[in-house]
């Protein structure tokens, strides 16, 4: 693949070397963009990512002196596909600045759609806090656009982060809307089942006994047949096994679920922090009498 490189090398420096010359303001930039884009395709050819996004980056920047910004925008997409699969900062950089320009014209599914793939990136990363974000950008979008399943998608994301941040009371309002929204579609009212059981689990995260029973009550007002489910019954019984400091119960009421439910890594983590919490008040007790 030298060949390609050395191909790549020399369009570049044609490129180069059109933008340093003189002619007609306008006809350089569209000459220089032709060339950059044969040689981003050599490198991309060659393998050599990095070498590609540079290139793309340049061919961004033809593109926005010509004033055509979703020429501009779809090159950044490019330069951030490469830039993927070397480096996860650069990739994020480009991408950025293609959503920036989307929103700029107007184009706000394809803003919507390149938010979610920087929420996908951050999340690669375990960057949660910036994960969250765009995932809430997306959704927002997605919103405006009416593309209701995609925004939900991101806005389950966006709740799960939260979740994760310890942000409960933000991740039961998103869970909480998405099964208000949900329940009286046909298509996704299957599903509010366990939006409700991410919910309660977040209840739970709480800490608070009481809260957690007037949620249930709450669900069973909002969707009837939740109490004969047995996403319900898990979440009753730990409830009550919350209240009563029980630790033994608690463990038994998600190894029953878990037998013929498996817990996703999501519940399973959470469901550990209510349990660790069970078990200090327990301590804690102990070392008070």
């Amino acid at each position: 693949m030298a060949d390609q490189t050395a191909k790549g090398e020399e369009f570049e420096k044609k490129a180069e070397k059109k933008l340093a010359g003189w002619g007609i303001f306008g006809s350089k930039y569209d000459d220089a963009a032709e060339l950059f884009d044969k040689a981003a395709n050599c490198f991309k050819l060659a393998k050599n990512w990095d070498r590609a996004g540079s290139v793309y980056i340049k061919l961004a920047n033809c593109h926005l002196k010509l004033d055509s910004k979703h020429e501009a925008a779809s090159a950044y997409v490019d330069a951030a596909n490469c830039y993927k699969k070397i480096s996860v900062q650069d990739a994020s950089q480009s991408l950025s600045q293609a959503v920036k320009l989307f929103l700029e014209i107007g184009r706000l599914n394809m803003a919507a759609r390149y938010c979610k793939e920087l929420g996908e990136l951050y999340e690669q990363e375990q960057n949660l806090k910036k994960a969250m974000d765009y995932f809430e950008q997306a959704a927002d979008l997605f919103q405006s656009e009416e593309v209701t399943t995609s925004a939900n998608q991101c806005k389950q994301k966006v709740a799960q982060f939260a979740a994760q941040l310890e942000q409960y009371p933000k991740a039961i309002e998103i869970y909480e809307a998405i099964a208000r929204h949900s329940i009286n579609n046909t298509l996704l009212k299957y599903g509010v089942k366990g939006i409700l059981l991410n919910a309660g689990i977040c209840q739970l995260c709480k800490n608070d006994v009481v809260a957690v029973t007037n949620a249930l009550e709450r669900y069973q007002e909002l969707d009837p047949t939740f109490s004969g489910t047995r996403e319900y019954k898990l979440l009753a019984d730990l409830a009550d096994s919350m209240d009563e400091g029980d630790v033994v119960k608690f463990t038994n009421a998600l190894q029953e679920y878990d037998s013929m439910t498996r817990l996703d890594p999501w519940k399973t983590t959470l469901l550990l922090r209510v349990k660790n919490a069970i078990k200090a008040k327990e301590e804690e007790d102990d070392d008070l009498t």
